[in-house]
């Protein structure tokens, strides 16, 4: 009876060590599950605040854009007319020098272009 009483004392001990390992994996996995789960509800609860973040800085954008615009054209309107004062007053220097009986030399091609479109 003793040998009996021994295969199943060693035998238990060899299955609790075998549980035990057994566990341990099984814990070792469900922490990592655990773990894992708790980074994707991490990041899908600060997914709005990044959204909103992302928010504020698409608009701050848009609003520098816009004001560089708005400057922009401000320029532009600026050197449109500048330009055409500057035709209007080499017009009336080139009329001026008819009258006067003097050729002017031929205009450029882009003046030209421009007279004759406005653009």
């Amino acid at each position: 009876m003793s040998v009996w009483a021994a295969v199943v004392t060693v035998t238990a001990a060899v299955l609790t060590v075998i549980g035990t390992v057994y566990t341990a994996r099984l814990s070792k996995a469900a922490a990592t599950t655990s773990a894992e789960a708790t980074r994707v509800v991490a990041a899908v609860q600060a997914a709005p605040a990044q959204r909103a973040e992302d928010l504020k800085v698409l608009q701050a954008t848009v609003s520098r854009v816009d004001e560089e615009n708005g400057s922009l054209r401000g320029r532009v309107s600026r050197i449109e007319s500048i330009l055409r004062a500057f035709a209007w007053t080499t017009d009336r220097w080139a009329q001026q020098m008819h009258h006067a009986g003097i050729e002017p030399e031929p205009v450029h091609p882009l003046v030209e272009e421009y007279n004759r479109t406005g653009v």
